[in-house]
């Protein structure tokens, strides 16, 4: 890869704090400035990781023409007005999930990242966990067979967290199951149907006028005979935290373990034999990734537990993703090339999401994905 640096800046820091030493490691990447409103959180993060160049004002950070990229980890509410002031401020954006809460705000990335020719990317966790990569690869080399079917899901116990959580529809956060279920083949959503089950308490009902416990959907793949099946819980359903993707192929296929910390299950077909399952221990995939960088695939950025956001703790470390992503990123701007997710590949991941939860309120009817999110044919 080119000997380039890009310079970084990093938008709240909270989970944005577990990219700082990620990005000062990298050989293409200058982490260069941070942003919080709370200047003494703030200062504590820029003293800690010796970053001089601190922002209590976004705006005045988009103003700062030494920056090149920014990677926002705000609270969701904000992503999608943040990530289009940063690029139509001449800045190349990489953002937490989800990429926006409504269809029209995907809509609204998409056009500015046409219209700018800047660089957006949902810095969508799953997508470059090991076990994702696992299984990709075993499909990339063909050793799954046809596929044949895939199902995702993200269950998680929402019940403490601030803010915009309460009461939230469980679709609207979806990215974490709806990605990988994309992603292994590149795919694209065509359509969706959605039904919700169960009721959250009454006092959640009204901060999104959603009763639903438990949202489950299927995804009609575009241009292919797939369909994929994902669900998603945040209250009131008793569940271990779980990030689950299973592949089934002809040949082969891969199984989520019930409870965190077990293998996963390879499914060999044996014709006219039965089908042989396996135990697995799935392989991390740190040799992807530059020398420097390596090691945050299996340590997080702290080295106490306590100073690690919730999300890191609670997700397993994200199957170690967080140097995947942060690769990804920056090679491509260095490189000049779409990241995956890009920006119409980001819009088709979240605007599943949406639309789904659009169609559990309307019993599950069909609602088709806008052609925005498509790639080009």
């Amino acid at each position: 890869m080119e000997d380039k640096k890009v310079n970084i800046a990093i938008i709240g820091l909270g989970f944005g704090a577990e990219f700082i030493p990620i990005y000062q490691r990298h050989p293409n990447a200058n982490m260069y400035a941070i942003c919080q409103r709370n200047a003494e959180k703030l200062n504590q993060v820029g003293d800690a990781f010796g970053i001089e160049k601190r922002y209590t004002d976004y705006d005045e950070l988009l103003n700062d023409p030494a920056v090149d990229a920014v990677h926002i980890n705000t609270p969701i509410p904000d992503h999608a007005g943040q990530a289009l002031k940063a690029l139509r401020a001449g800045k190349h954006v990489a953002c937490t999930v989800p990429m926006a809460t409504s269809v029209e705000d995907c809509r609204r990335i998409v056009e500015a990242v046409q219209e700018t020719g800047l660089t957006y990317m949902m810095m969508e966790t799953v997508v470059y966990a090991r076990e994702f990569l696992f299984m990709k690869e075993l499909y990339d080399k063909g050793e799954l067979g046809k596929l044949q079917f895939i199902k995702a899901s993200h269950q998680q116990d929402m019940d403490g967290w601030p803010n915009y959580w309460p009461g939230l529809p469980p679709m609207h956060y979806a990215t974490h199951c709806v990605g990988p279920v994309l992603g292994i083949t590149r795919g694209e959503a065509e359509y969706v149907s959605c039904f919700g089950s169960g009721t959250i308490r009454q006092e959640l009902h009204a901060h999104y006028n959603s009763p639903f416990a438990v949202e489950t959907a299927h995804i009609k793949f575009r241009n292919s005979d797939l369909s994929a099946h994902v669900y998603r819980s945040l209250f009131d359903t008793a569940r271990q935290y779980r990030e689950s993707f299973e592949v089934y192929g002809s040949k082969k296929a891969v199984e989520w373990p019930l409870i965190e910390g077990r293998p996963l299950v390879v499914h060999t077909a044996k014709r006219p034999e039965p089908e042989i399952p396996e135990e697995m221990e799935c392989p991390d995939y740190a040799h992807l990734l530059p020398e420097a960088i390596q090691r945050f695939t299996t340590k997080g950025v702290y080295d106490e537990d306590e100073h690690q956001h919730l999300s890191f703790t609670q997700g397993a470390g994200h199957g170690g993703s967080h140097p995947h992503l942060v690769h990804e990123f920056v090679s491509s701007l260095v490189e000049n090339r779409q990241p995956f997710p890009n920006a119409r590949q980001s819009a088709n991941i979240t605007c599943v999401g949406i639309l789904a939860h659009e169609s559990a309120m309307k019993g599950g009817e069909i609602v088709q994905l806008p052609d925005f999110t498509f790639l080009k044919d």
